[in-house]
């Protein structure tokens, strides 16, 4: 009884904790850097889409986004790529830079779902980490079809793996060889020093990543995009009030050098980890808002192009990008 009416402490001091955060009123100058990016999915290279679908785009991202992650893998498990999945990826990285002079397009690589619907092989099988060689190669097959960069998005990768810091090293070498940008998607960071081992103990699958290790992946690359959303809260003030929290810790621990965004959740999932009505573009961007402290290389992320709504581009516009 005595430990469960601990448990029970903790969490209701936790929730409080996140209703706190929300309170106050963002700052006016808490807005757009013009550095903010979009993932977008695989159809923009698969010949889905076509000249009039980045007009489109174009008018609907308005003048905020620097970055666009386009879905172009994944890698198999052991770290090559297949061509035949990017077929259009040239004609798509010139019809956005005569749209949009200076974006960025980069390729979004994650790994095949293997059994168990693991990506990496730190909980079953999937990809294999330690084949370094075969996975950066595959970023520089990616970067000859014309990309601006690679945009990593291997999960589930473990606080503290060295494979992957070791693969990021070697993929930095090769972008700034190649005047690329490279970029990661990462987990949240521990709201608690050491919570990160209860998920390990309890699940075999910890949620969190330790704000040093964070720090770690962030010396080894370009850009951090931080992915703060399926957080099971079930109110936009505690969503938003972690989202606060997220922001906050990521401004810690990743250096004022590397381009950090903050991911929105522009779809509308509903289930155990992700509730639709809680975790709202707009309650985002109220968190975001209330951590910034006026960083330059600094802003937010949407997930994703083909589930956003309008109401969460608006949300977008009307909260981040206008004045």
């Amino acid at each position: 009884m005595t430990a469960l009416l601990a448990l029970v402490g903790c969490v209701l001091g936790a929730t409080g904790g996140l209703w706190i955060n929300d309170l106050g009123t963002p700052s006016a100058d808490a807005r757009t850097r013009q550095g903010d990016a979009v993932w977008l999915g695989h159809a923009w290279v698969d010949g889905r889409k076509g000249p009039a679908d980045v007009g489109a785009l174009v008018r609907q991202m308005g003048g905020g986004v620097h970055d666009l992650f386009v879905h172009s893998g994944p890698l198999r498990h052991d770290g090559t790529l297949d061509p035949a999945l990017y077929p259009r990826a040239s004609w798509l990285v010139t019809a956005l830079h005569r749209a949009v002079p200076g974006i960025r397009v980069q390729a979004w690589l994650g790994a095949a779902l293997g059994s168990g619907q693991v990506q990496v092989d730190s909980e079953g099988p999937g990809l294999d980490l330690t084949r370094t060689d075969r996975i950066v190669g595959s970023f520089r097959q990616a970067l000859d079809a014309g990309f601006d960069g690679i945009h990593v998005d291997f999960e589930p990768v473990h606080s503290g793996d060295q494979d992957f810091l070791n693969v990021l090293e070697q993929a930095h070498l090769l972008t700034t060889e190649r005047h690329a940008v490279l970029s990661v998607s990462v987990p949240q960071t521990e709201p608690v020093p050491g919570i990160h081992l209860f998920g390990a103990a309890l699940a075999d699958h910890p949620k969190w990543w330790t704000a040093g290790y964070l720090s770690d992946v962030a010396d080894r690359v370009d850009q951090v995009a931080v992915m703060a959303y399926d957080s099971a809260l079930p109110l936009r003030s505690l969503y938003s009030g972690y989202v606060q929290q997220q922001t906050r810790l990521a401004l810690q621990s990743v250096p004022s050098s590397v381009d950090l965004l903050i991911g929105l959740p522009a779809y509308h999932d509903d289930n155990a980890f992700h509730h639709a009505s809680a975790e709202t573009v707009a309650a985002a961007i109220r968190g975001v808002r209330l951590a910034d402290h006026g960083r330059l290389k600094f802003g937010v992320a949407l997930y994703v192009d083909f589930a956003a709504t309008t109401a969460d581009w608006a949300a977008y516009h009307r909260d981040w990008l206008d004045p």
